[in-house]
């Protein structure tokens, strides 16, 4: 029986220990915050449990569902029929299928057949390498014309990649509008799922399952240092003491790495230390009433300080017509608005929802939340492939990867799901890729 330290208790540490424990081995986690789940973690939201970060299943997530099978959970997915929309012009549009395209009066005729010639492309594609070194403001320039990207692109990008708004690789976005649109059933039907009780539910099965095989969870124990010797892994030093290990598995934030691993080669610090990240924050609101019938509703005003909102009740629905609608403002950490008040943000993002629709009052909140993260989403530039180092470190047993690793593939419980099985799967191997080559 080998000793495997798994850092971090998200859905993909969390899978990573199940795995691991499953195959026969004693299993430690520890996890720097006081509960398991990561950005699928849920709390008490005015008497309901709900991800304190969306999260929502799309029918080619087979990670996930080969995941919950194996947990016994293969019942608890639920699907429904959302659509989205998107607001510009002062005026609430549908969006997101070929009629509501065409008749879209925002950009021309032509524009509007070229963006639908992009989505169905897209949809279709299978590999990504052809556009892995183009930006996306590039390749959606040259698909769909210059108006396209003016005016129902950029004011997203700009809203969400602030100064690297020009530089976002088009792999990575193909990847987004791919997985959307396979999520259908046909070109006018979409449709989306969630576990039932949420993401929790399969957190809690994670847990569940990971002790009743022997492995152990350390919540508030962050580790400190990952240790070596003679190039093969020795174990972590966390807050509560030193944990021998056989084999590690960080799925710590990259911008931590280099200081948690000293024994790494220069090179390979520089890898992890070129990756830029950018925060959220995501504001909760319960209401009394929907603000309207699509799950999700992209913005794209001039004046409206967010790019999106999602109403989570339209896709899991809520008893008595409440709803629940998240806010998410995507920024570097630098930016002064991160380090706003809760109050202020609250204030600025109702008035967004307002914006909207302006019948919905002050009067029909009835809670609010702000959660906040400092590493949300990597900053994909292209070629963004070479940028990232190889998940098997020059110290035999280490493994790291965080949510970077899933690119092309954006953060979601499936490539969380995909990634822990390979690392276990290769946890005892002791062939290194050379940086180099990588």
């Amino acid at each position: 029986m080998s000793r495997v330290i798994v850092i971090g208790a998200g859905a993909m540490g969390l899978a990573a220990a199940y795995h691991a424990a499953k195959a026969g081995h004693a299993v430690e986690v520890l996890e720097a915050g006081p509960e398991p789940g990561g950005m699928a973690a849920h709390f008490d939201f005015d008497g309901v449990s709900i991800e304190r970060f969306y999260h929502f299943v799309c029918t080619a997530d087979a990670p996930t569902f080969a995941l919950l099978d194996e947990l016994g959970l293969g019942d608890a997915m639920r699907w429904r029929r959302t659509t989205m929309g998107l607001f510009t012009g002062g005026k609430l549009h549908r969006w997101g299928d070929p009629v509501a395209l065409l008749r879209f009066p925002g950009v021309s005729l032509l524009s509007r057949l070229r963006y639908g010639l992009l989505a169905f492309v897209s949809t279709r594609r299978e590999r990504w390498d052809a556009i892995e070194t183009e930006s996306a403001r590039d390749w959606i320039t040259r698909w769909s014309g210059a108006e396209v990207y003016a005016k129902l692109w950029k004011p997203l990008f700009d809203l969400k990649f602030y100064e690297y708004a020009d530089n976002v690789s088009a792999a990575w976005i193909w990847t987004r509008v791919k997985r959307i649109g396979r999520s259908r059933s046909s070109l006018f039907a979409e449709k989306l799922g969630y576990i039932e009780g949420g993401s929790q539910t399969l957190v809690d099965r994670l847990v569940e399952r990971i002790e009743a095989m022997g492995g152990t969870i350390r919540l508030s124990t962050p580790a400190i240092t990952v240790t070596s010797a003679n190039g093969r892994v020795t174990g972590v030093e966390a807050s509560d003491g030193f944990h021998p290990a056989d084999a590690v598995i960080s799925t710590m934030p990259t911008p931590l790495v280099s200081a948690a691993v000293p024994d790494l080669p220069a090179d390979w610090k520089a890898k992890y230390d070129a990756i830029n990240n950018i925060g959220v924050c995501c504001l909760l609101f319960k209401l009394k009433r929907s603000v309207t019938p699509h799950f999700w509703v992209n913005i794209a005003e001039p004046d409206v300080p967010v790019p999106g909102i999602i109403e989570f009740s339209n896709l899991r629905p809520l008893p008595g017509g409440e709803t629940i609608v998240f806010v998410p403002y995507y920024m570097p950490v630098t930016n002064p608005k991160f380090a706003w008040d809760d109050a202020r943000l609250l204030d600025e993002a109702f008035d967004c929802v307002r914006r909207v629709n302006p019948a919905i009052t002050r009067a029909d909140i009835l809670a609010t939340k702000v959660a906040r993260l400092r590493y949300a989403q990597p900053v994909c530039e292209p070629g963004f492939a070479a940028k990232l180092p190889p998940v098997q470190t020059p110290i035999i047993g280490l493994q790291i990867a965080d949510t970077c690793f899933y690119y092309p593939e954006d953060r979601g419980i499936s490539e969380s799901a995909r990634l822990a099985k390979e690392m276990v799967a290769n946890a005892f191997t002791d062939t290194i890729a050379p940086l180099e080559t990588v």
